[in-house]
């Protein structure tokens, strides 16, 4: 990220401002639990296919002292895991409720209740907002809302050591918007009731919250200034510093203010704090400090921006062309101009002088040379009245410019001298902060945000970072990685044609991956070597773009823009991102930008900064065909003014779509030679997540907008039939902020809206939605579907990639809701003799079985009976309580015990039917109906079983060493 643009956005605050209805979640989560139970679609199945090897971002770890084999680790987007393997299984436990974003937890092992403190803390561009504090008494069975709900983001909780109904929370408050339900809140009844006991600022809230190990009635607490837009993200004040209470959280005194030793200026970032358990008066703290550092020396060059800004083109032809090209390389211009070729254009008025100062965007010229202190430790020995910084040196490349994604330091409980700070790398100190040393390994991916210490054995440590959780057993020497378990955060996702299909997705900071779509999550890949999913290229992970002819050449890359074409039999990779000269403004990036290839003629690529690029020969190079399609962009820190999706109408090759970040929906109907925007009519200036050409009229298409990046989470879903010239608000979904919205290939009256906390499906063309399937509450941020094989590619944020097939679901239209019971064609199925046997080299005591599921549409909850029939004679029966919509029944091709004999009589004269080795018979080849009843309803199906196929020769016997 680039330094800070110090800039006001005051007066620019009104232009993006706009009414928005205020959202009571906790009313929302009602209405999606009340659609949930309606839906006649929760219970189609869905597979998760990994990928598991990347693991995603954790938040929290919390592990018994006395059972280190048993803990709890906290995801930011993926919910609570809990292990009592020493990470070798983990099992979800918090999945289900409001939100499943995680800030922090804290765990009393003596009687074994968990507190959750919802909305991660790290504020980054997908730190989702929680709504409050959980609570849960049974090892994460169940789970009660215990209150701040408007927290939306906490950042530590403690528990009193001593009484189980009094703990205190630290909040941060909204990430994108001021409000008061920020600071510490304490309780004394378990969270029943709740006190505010330190409030600053509408600004400024609390990050971390710590007590002393020898007296509870002493905390700390750490304050911290920051707001966020989706342009701008001002990450430290004055406000920020550190508190002290000795009334166990009633009251609170600044300590860092004045002449402490600690920073109290504007560029006080978020601050860590961690206490020693032998002298408790011994602090430290890890702070991110903005300040620009005091004693580097700038380079000094002869041009300077405003001499530029006002420089005539003769002057400027007279300037030295040594003092030209020093400008040229001091601002890192492309190798491409140099001060012959600039003074050739300037000479011929193709552009200024002025353009050198424009081509480097809106910031002031000395911000580029100002480079931040980043990150300082500070320690105390008299209980924070005093501060010293233990280093002398700067400690670079530790938390760069965006200190704000981290911030925690732990102390060795047994020796206050060896302490850790999580930033990038992971660093520890064995002399109390004065020297430092790496401590990360092959195995440990960087950005780390939680650590647990031993006490009983200081050497033990597990590790929390955006790639899963580390343990190390010799004090961060040596390594293993818990990846077993789906958490992986996609932002995109897409599919090629080949037999199976792969998926492709891009992961916050874990890359672009691509794995086959039948992946089954196992370890098996530890035995053969090689992982069903492999790495295209790193950084953070982004949109990609399939060549279907071959399945072979892809197009995606990394954050801000950064794209390649990659040819992935030759491993040849191209940079393709197009750039702007001298005589253009620079083009805006979004964090990530859209990509598409043209279903039309995969020759043509479609690429989206602030204007729309295509190119017509696969990536080779790039024509811009429009001006700038947002509002213009505003002047901060992050690149805004941005596009975020294109569509191209799957009917029209040519007519194109666009959408911004700042609520721009534009249309091409000429390959992009004229442009007109679409917009009114829409709500303003939210960001567009996704616009979606129709693939059966072409006069229609749909938005997605998402108020995410302004605190507003209500659903925002349009439709137009008229190119754009009226719009129709959509849905009764929840007020959950939308990141997707399909079409279903094969039925026109089906979509599908994937949003923050759900998947969703409607029959009547988005006028009323259904929870579809029974996924976790987790951010679905993309969907694709299969054409070819009916599937739905869910890409979620926090629990890797979901696959559901579609085939009952494309083959309903609204009508069909109202029949008493509908069934589907059965597919033909194989005889396996061995069903029953209780054998094999590996599975000793476990029978052999195969089982299908049967899906059966009903149109009322109640008692359905299946019974399958061998010509007219019942052989097996089974009772099953059905929901409305549709069910799978599940059969594994059993024959009743009582109904032996009439199998026998009515399969063939003198036939035997033998029992298996567990006690059970078993359909022999043939074909046999199976009938499934409800009330006085019934339907029918023909499921035919063949021979085996014939192997042609002797079983081959495992060879016995």
């Amino acid at each position: 990220m680039k330094n800070f643009f110090l800039i006001s956005i005051i007066t620019l605050l009104p232009f993006y401002s706009f009414s928005q209805k205020k959202v009571d979640r906790n009313e929302a989560f009602a209405q999606y639990q009340n659609s949930k139970d309606k839906s006649f679609f929760k219970n189609v199945p869905f597979r998760n296919v990994g990928p598991t090897v990347m693991s995603g971002r954790v938040t929290d770890i919390d592990a018994n002292p006395n059972n280190p084999n048993e803990f709890y680790s906290a995801f930011a987007s993926g919910g609570l895991w809990y292990t009592n393997s020493n990470g070798v299984k983990f099992t979800p436990l918090f999945q289900d409720e409001a939100s499943m974003t995680i800030g922090d937890i804290a765990v009393n092992w003596e009687n074994n209740s968990i507190y959750i403190g919802t909305g991660e803390n790290n504020s980054s561009r997908s730190s989702y907002a929680g709504n409050g504090l959980y609570k849960s008494n049974d090892k994460g069975q169940t789970w009660n809302h215990i209150g701040l709900e408007n927290t939306q983001h906490i950042g530590r909780i403690v528990l009193h050591p001593k009484n189980d109904n009094t703990l205190w929370v630290a909040s941060i408050g909204n990430l994108y918007s001021k409000d008061d339900h920020r600071g510490v809140y304490k309780s004394t009844d378990g969270g029943a009731t709740w006190s505010k006991t330190l409030f600053v600022s509408d600004s400024t809230g609390v990050i971390d919250l710590i007590i002393d190990p020898k007296n509870p009635d002493i905390l700390y607490a750490s304050a911290w200034e920051r707001h966020r837009n989706a342009w701008n993200f001002k990450a430290s004040g004055k406000e920020s510093g550190i508190y002290k209470s000795v009334d166990g959280g009633e009251t609170w005194k600044r300590l860092t203010v004045g002449n402490t030793g600690f920073p109290d200026s504007e560029g006080v970032g978020r601050i860590g704090l961690g206490i020693s358990s032998q002298n408790s008066e011994k602090l430290y703290a890890f702070l991110d400090n903005q300040d620009a550092k005091e004693d580097v020396e700038k380079k000094e060059i002869a041009l300077h921006f405003n001499q530029l800004n006002e420089m005539s083109n003769d002057a400027f032809l007279k300037l030295s062309d040594d003092d030209i090209n020093e400008y040229l390389d001091h601002y890192n211009f492309p190798k491409q101009y140099n001060a012959e070729s600039i003074k050739s254009d300037i000479k011929n008025e193709k552009y200024s002088p002025k353009a050198l100062v424009d081509y480097l965007g809106d910031a002031e010229e000395d911000l580029f040379n100002t480079e931040v202190k980043g990150a300082e430790v500070y320690v105390s020995e008299d209980g924070g009245q005093s501060w010293k910084k233990t280093h002398d040196n700067y400690l670079d490349r530790v938390v760069y410019t965006f200190g704000y994604y981290f911030g925690n330091i732990r102390v060795d409980p047994k020796d206050d001298n060896r302490i850790y700070i999580l930033g990038v790398p992971f660093l520890g100190s064995t002399d109390g902060g004065k020297t430092w040393k790496d401590l990360g390994d092959d195995n440990v991916h960087v950005d780390h945000h939680a650590l647990w210490i031993n006490p009983n054995n200081t050497d033990h440590i597990i590790l929390g970072n955006d790639g899963g959780v580390n343990i190390s057993f010799d004090g961060g020497q040596n390594y293993y990685k818990c990846n077993s378990f789906p958490v992986g955060q996609f932002y995109s996702i897409n599919y090629d044609m080949a037999e199976p299909y792969n998926i492709y997705g891009g992961l916050q900071d874990n890359g672009v991956w691509v794995g086959s779509s039948k992946t089954e999550i196992s370890r098996g890949w530890q035995y053969n070597g090689k992982y069903p999913f492999q790495s295209v290229m790193g950084g953070d992970g982004m949109q990609i773009g399939v060549d279907e002819r071959d399945n072979n050449i892809i197009y995606t890359g990394y954050q801000f823009g950064n794209y390649y074409k990659i040819n992935q039999k030759s491993g040849k990779m191209s940079y393709i991102t197009p750039k702007h000269t001298l005589s253009e403004k620079p083009l805006r990036w979004n964090w990530q930008s859209p990509i598409v290839v043209s279903k039309h003629n995969y020759d043509v690529i479609y690429f989206g900064s602030n204007r729309l690029h295509r190119s017509l020969n696969q990536g080779e190079s790039f024509e811009a065909v429009s001006n700038d399609l947002t509002n213009g962009g505003i002047q901060g820190n992050v690149p805004f003014g941005t596009l975020t999706t294109i569509s191209e109408s799957p009917i029209q090759f040519g007519l194109i779509y666009t959408g911004s970040d700042d609520g721009i929906v534009s249309i091409s109907e000429n390959v992009g030679a004229s442009w007109k925007d679409i917009s009114k009519g829409l709500p303003e200036n939210l960001w567009v997540s996704r616009v979606i050409a129709s693939k059966y009229d072409v006069n229609t298409i749909y938005v997605s907008l998402n108020g995410y990046r302004n605190d507003d989470f209500n659903s925002y879903l349009y439709v137009s039939t008229n190119k754009g010239d009226s719009w129709s608000k959509l849905g009764d979904l929840p007020a959950e902020s939308i990141n997707v919205i399909k079409e279903d290939p094969n039925n026109k009256e089906v979509l599908y809206v994937g949003t923050d906390h759900g998947l969703y499906i409607s029959f009547d063309t988005g006028k009323s939605f259904m929870v579809l399937g029974n996924l976790p509450r987790v951010a679905i941020h993309d969907l694709a579907i299969h054409p070819r094989d009916n599937e739905i590619i869910v890409g979620t944020h926090g629990r890797s990639i979901y696959v559901g097939k579609l085939d009952n679901i494309q083959n309903l239209s609204s009508k069909d809701f109202e029949k008493a019971i509908i069934t589907y064609p059965l597919k033909e199925e194989t005889l396996n003799k061995k069903w029953g046997q209780i054998e094999g080299y590996f599975e000793w005591g476990v029978p052999i079985e195969s089982t299908i599921d049967i899906p059966v549409f009903v149109s009322s909850n109640g008692e359905m009976k299946m019974e399958v029939l061998l010509k007219d004679k019942v052989i097996f029966t089974q009772t099953f309580t059905v929901d409305k919509g549709i069910n799978y029944i599940n059969y594994n091709f059993e024959v009743g015990k009582e109904n032996k004999e009439v199998y026998q009589k009515q399969y063939k004269k003198k036939y035997q039917l033998a029992e298996k080795q567990n006690g059970k018979y078993y359909l022999d080849e043939g074909e046999y109906t199976i009938r499934f009843t409800i009330n006085d309803a019934s339907k029918s199906e023909k499921l035919k079983i063949k021979a085996p196929e014939n192997n042609g020769g002797r079983v081959k016997k495992k060879k016995i060493p």
